[in-house]
């Protein structure tokens, strides 16, 4: 009879357990929380009594993924291990939402036969994992094998799949999608961005924008929702507006976007980040209230690695630039622990800290310490220190520097040239000789072809041949002209060259160089010969026009070059006189001429004689002190007149005076 009760009453719960699951399966439509919490209490009673019903656990389950209670549901797996077997997608959801990525991907891998939506899940755990690979190949599996109503949703994360793999520069072939959503668009843009063409991403941008707000005033979506969807895409665009140049358009987007304060932290901190990198060393109390936004908690999962690594290496940056050396410092030595790939561009940072000191010798004590434990880096590390000594005008720490590389770095074409023009700058012409000479000998012997090397050929042999070591230039003129054996400059040069040690080789290589009829055969060298230059233009001028006509010339155009021009009689003055030669003062003004200088000289005889046997009545006409009183000027006149400027002769005009009532 107990026995018969406990089974009847165990049928009884089953029934309703599974109408509790009817009307949670009813009310979840209708996404309302308060349901589910009467769902979940019932289930919670029913598991009070019997412990062992999977249906009521199950109920249990989802009324708390419903509520977000993802803590509380792994709790309950945790109590009950039996029933994880049978719901692996619930647990390993849970543990998706809770962050717990790893433990989630374990849990779906435990499935042998993977379900649809376990499927789906799985893809979603490796998006986040940033396993872009395995993520394309398991949508692509569920497309092809999937025939529902979900179809564009699995297609837009399929396209986010493809554009991230873009940006990390996958070599997988990668099919082309549809872009007949925005959302589609928008990713189609960033795989845009990923491959560097920015224009053509800025006007996929603008079309995804305009298709978002037509989407959203059709299903009359608030304004607030739009503003708030469409930030995202003018954020994007800023960026691609900011990688062309045009700094300022992106910093005006940035910032409208930041003063509508948006809830998606990670468009927040994007566009502050983006903003701080605009504004470098200025606007420093902005950047700090930006850098806030970029670094602050809850971004680990809303944002990628990639850009996570970027945010704290702009936040090194920003350290730098406010001169906080123990700051930059810490931020520095805790961003090479997570990410040490990007430990050369630290040790540069840490280093433009110290300089920024006034600390230059720190600076070149942590680049040449890590140039010696990567050596990967120690040409960069190097060339770094280099530029940090010079800026400090040490020359000689810089050129002991360039002198240790090995003979592959220190033989390159810009770091010869910057041996050879500290060597200059230090008066030792000899040393740089010896650079550009022991260069010339390795290309040689080593036969490395890196790049163009003409102009360290050419640069060396000018150097030697001023220098006056032909032998050494020749070398390197042979060189250049095994570059390029048709260049008759260069070898002429080399014919100069060898002119000077060895002048049968020079009349050898001459053989080589072009005729005169090859150069010019044109000109005629009979008509330059029979110009004498020494006669004049005008001579030479004369002696080219004469030109003998052809003999298909027709006569008449041989009569109208003949023609020329009549001379017209030049007009005589109207008291000309043949007979008698005309006055060789006829062009000067009256005054400048002798016989006007004879009669003021007559007149003006006795003046500027001295006192030696002048008479009194002379000595005492230029006796100022025995003249008369002057009369004073006019109170209308000025005292001290202005002093003129230089004067020229001109005629003076003489104007009429009008008639009254009458004409000019």
């Amino acid at each position: 009879m107990i026995k018969t009760f406990f089974l009847w009453k165990s049928v009884r719960m089953m029934k309703q357990c599974i109408m509790a699951m009817k009307t949670f399966y009813c009310r979840m439509m209708s996404n309302l929380s308060f349901w589910f919490a009467v769902e979940l209490s019932k289930s919670l009673s029913l598991l009070h009594s019997y412990q062992d019903e999977e249906k009521a656990f199950h109920c249990k389950i989802v009324c708390l993924i419903q509520l977000s209670r993802f803590q509380d549901a792994l709790q309950a797996f945790q109590k009950q291990p039996k029933f994880a077997e049978n719901m692996i997608f619930e647990k390993a959801y849970c543990q998706y939402r809770l962050n717990q990525t790893q433990e989630a991907l374990k849990t779906v891998n435990s499935c042998a036969n993977p379900s649809l939506k376990i499927k789906e899940l799985t893809a979603q755990i490796l998006y986040r994992l940033e396993r872009y690979d395995d993520c394309f190949d398991v949508y692509r599996d569920i497309i092809k094998n999937t025939t529902d109503d979900y179809e564009d949703e699995r297609e837009t994360n399929l396209s986010a799949v493809v554009a991230n793999m873009t940006i990390e520069g996958t070599n997988k072939q990668i099919p082309e999608l549809r872009e007949q959503t925005y959302e589609l668009a928008y990713n189609a843009a960033c795989r845009l961005i990923g491959r560097g063409q920015y224009l053509e991403a800025e006007r996929k941008l603008k079309v995804a924008e305009k298709l978002c707000r037509e989407v959203m005033e059709e299903d009359a979506v608030p304004e607030e929702d739009v503003e708030e969807e469409l930030g995202i895409i003018r954020v994007q665009q800023a960026y691609c507006i900011q990688m062309q140049g045009r700094e300022k358009e992106a910093q005006a987007i940035y910032t409208a976007t930041l003063k509508r304060k948006p809830e998606d932290i990670g468009l927040v901190a994007i566009a502050s980040n983006n903003s701080v990198a605009i504004n470098k060393d200025q606007n420093i109390f902005d950047s700090k209230k930006k850098m806030k936004n970029a670094t602050s908690d809850g971004l680990q999962h809303k944002l990628t690695s990639r850009q996570r690594k970027d945010v704290a290496f702009n936040q090194c940056l920003f350290a730098m630039y406010n001169n906080q050396v123990e700051h930059c410092n810490h931020l520095c030595e805790k961003l090479v622990k997570q990410h040490p790939e990007i430990a050369s561009s630290i040790a540069l940072v840490q280093a433009t800290c110290l300089a920024r000191d006034n600390k230059p010798t720190g600076a070149t004590v942590i680049l040449n310490s890590f140039a010696k434990s990567h050596p990967s880096t120690a040409l960069e590390m190097k060339l770094a220190s280099v530029h940090l000594l010079l800026s400090e005008g040490l020359l000689n720490e810089a050129v002991n520097i360039l002198s240790t590389l090995n003979d592959e770095d220190k033989f390159k074409p810009g770091i010869v040239s910057a041996l050879v023009t500290l060597y200059l700058a230090q008066n030792n012409r000899d040393t740089a000789s010896q650079v550009l000479q022991q260069a010339v000998e390795w290309y040689r012997k080593n036969k490395v072809s890196s790049g163009d090397l003409s102009a360290l050929w050419r640069q060396a042999a000018d150097f030697h041949l001023r220098g006056g070591e032909p032998a050494v230039a020749a070398r390197s003129l042979s060189e250049l002209l095994k570059l390029n054996p048709d260049d008759k400059k260069t070898l002429a040069q080399l014919i100069i060259a060898y002119a000077q040690f060895d002048p049968s080789k020079a009349k050898a290589l001459s053989k080589q160089l072009a005729t005169s009829a090859d150069l010019s055969p044109v000109t005629d060298v009979d008509t330059l010969e029979a110009a004498n230059w020494m006669m004049g233009t005008k001579v030479i001028k004369k002696a080219v026009s004469k030109v003998e006509p052809s003999p298909g010339t027709p006569a008449n155009e041989l009569l109208q070059k003949k023609k020329k021009r009549r001379k017209r009689s030049g007009k005589l003055p109207k008291n000309y006189d043949p007979n008698c030669d005309p006055d060789p003062e006829r062009w000067l003004p009256r005054h400048e001429r002798s016989q006007f200088r004879k009669k003021k000289d007559r007149r003006n005889k006795d003046v500027g004689k001295g006192t030696q046997g002048a008479t009194t009545n002379a000595s005492d006409q230029y006796d100022i002190t025995k003249m008369p009183s002057q009369q004073k000027s006019p109170p209308n006149q000025q005292n001290s007149p202005a002093p003129e400027g230089p004067r020229q002769h001109q005629r003076k005009v003489q104007h009429k005076k009008k008639k009254k009532g009458g004409k000019w």
